[in-house]
């Protein structure tokens, strides 16, 4: 099985058929996290941020351990 970590935005009712387009097989496993748009409109803690980024940078195949140092700092 291969690991990969994307950062999706899009509506509930979009989410199958954005992961049929990215090439994700109807039985394999994701992890879906569901942000209303009221938290949308919340500030981000530190750590939020660097969660995301370090998300993000995973996603595109860099390396996350300047954001595994920041966390570890918090």
């Amino acid at each position: 099985m291969t690991s990969r970590t994307e950062v999706i935005e899009t509506t509930a009712g979009e989410v199958a058929a954005e992961l049929a387009r990215r090439g994700v097989k109807p039985g394999e496993r994701v992890t879906v996290t569901v942000q209303s748009e009221a938290d949308t409109n919340a500030r981000p803690s530190l750590v939020e941020l660097a969660n995301r980024m370090r998300e993000t940078a995973a996603a595109r195949g860099l390396t996350t351990e300047i954001f595994d140092s920041i966390l570890a700092q918090r």
